[in-house]
């Protein structure tokens, strides 16, 4: 017969079956969290990479990326509204002074040419027949004027005689009245002739100046256009390299359009952009360094654009030009803009392990261990890190990741 289990009881049984799972599911929490500080890993050197505080200077500096571009670039254009004839250089090549880079179509340009020759031969021939036409009418009102001087003093003799006929009774007085009269219109007919001589000179003096201006002004048209005629064959006008080629021949061109770009490539700069929160930290002389591959090159800010596109603000960096055998245009660098620097300092190389707080935990090497230590930083840049307490010169610690080890206060290092 089954004996009768109160409630009670059951109830009594689950409460201590519960507690020793608890009690289980405690301790392997415990196990889990403190248990990783009991067991001490071991990690192989070669997993790791560890770094030497040194005692150098450091700069303290703000990041910004840019491409070496030539300092020098010289654009040729287009003379006038023609077409690509032929192309005899390519992109990347190397130009003398004087070579020939493009052939453009000369034809039209020949023709206006020929053409406005024509007219300016028209032109000097008329100004020549004008000038002969203004000379010889100041000449004929000059003849006019000596004329009319000649009748005047004719009239003045006829007057004296009109006067000793009337003292002789041989004249009258309407008669002498009638020759001074005449004499007064012979006067004032000079005048005018004498006034409009004056008036003609002055006229005739501008009026040559007109058609020589006009002349001048259609003739360095021609000179312009004898020059396009000339620029239709493109030269190079320095050493350098093409940089840049319209390269399509049988292509339209119109007067002004970019034909070809020539560099000097014995002296670069850098385009260099940065976030505009930096603005206001950039100055024209500032300390650059300029890193390209795993060359660093000097330099410093040439000229900070005004404007802000995108986010971003740029500015030119001029550099040193003995590394410009490592140089090429559209060369990637990365910038660093020196905004402070320290002299024999505690430094150490940048790594993973540090983080961008002042102060912070790191694994100091000692005797194969890695020991946590506090340490507090200062200046840091792209290579190394200011260590102000904390270490000694010589100390070697871990610069890689750790954070898997960040709960422990030390652990071994095994040798490979």
């Amino acid at each position: 017969m089954d004996k009768h289990i109160s409630e009670q009881e059951i109830n009594k049984g689950k409460f201590f079956k519960w507690t020793k799972y608890g009690l289980i599911a405690a301790v392997l929490v415990g196990l889990f969290f403190y248990g990783r500080k009991w067991i001490k890993p071991t990690v192989e050197d070669d997993k790791i990479m560890t770094a030497k505080v040194q005692q150098g200077d450091i700069d303290n500096t703000i990041s910004a990326d840019g491409k070496i571009v030539p300092a020098f670039e010289r654009e040729i254009n287009a003379p006038t509204d023609t077409e690509i004839k032929n192309v005899l250089k390519l992109n990347g090549e190397s130009v003398n002074a004087g070579d020939i880079i493009i052939e453009l179509d000369e034809e039209y340009t020949k023709l206006e040419y020929e053409k406005l020759a024509d007219e300016l031969e028209l032109k000097n021939n008329n100004i020549k027949k004008l000038k002969l036409e203004y000379d010889k009418n100041l000449r004929d009102l000059e003849y006019k004027d000596k004329i009319k001087g000649l009748e005047i003093n004719q009239m003045e003799t006829q007057v004296s005689n009109q006067k000793r006929l009337k003292e002789v009774g041989g004249g009258t007085d309407e008669e002498v009245e009638a020759s001074k009269l005449k004499l007064q219109v012979g006067k004032l007919e000079k005048l005018l002739l004498e006034n409009e001589l004056d008036y003609k000179r002055n006229v005739n003096f501008t009026e040559k100046k007109n058609l020589e201006l006009e002349f001048t002004i259609q003739r360095k048209r021609l000179q312009q256009l004898e020059k396009k005629l000339k620029e239709t064959t493109v030269k190079a006008p320095a050493p350098g390299v093409i940089t840049w080629i319209s390269k399509d021949i049988g292509r339209r061109v119109t007067e002004g359009q970019t034909l070809v770009k020539i560099a000097n490539l014995d002296k670069y700069e850098v385009e260099a952009f940065t976030s505009d929160r930096n603005s206001n930290r950039l100055f024209v002389g500032m300390p650059a360094k300029v890193r390209v591959g795993k060359d660093y090159i000097d330099g410093k800010i040439s000229n900070v654009l005004p404007a802000v596109e995108n986010n971003t603000i740029k500015f030119l960096v001029s550099i040193d030009g003995k590394n410009s055998e490592i140089l090429r245009p559209n060369l990637r660098a990365e910038i660093y803009l020196v905004t402070d620097q320290k002299a024999n300092v505690l430094k150490v190389q940048n790594g993973p392990a540090f983080n961008g707080a002042p102060t912070q935990d790191i694994f100091v090497v000692r005797e194969g261990k890695a020991i946590k230590t506090n340490i507090v930083k200062g200046l840091n840049s792209s290579d190394y890190i200011e260590i102000i307490s904390g270490l000694n010169a010589g100390d070697e610690i871990i610069i890689s990741e750790t954070k898997d080890f960040d709960h422990l206060n030390d652990f071994e290092i095994k040798k490979i």
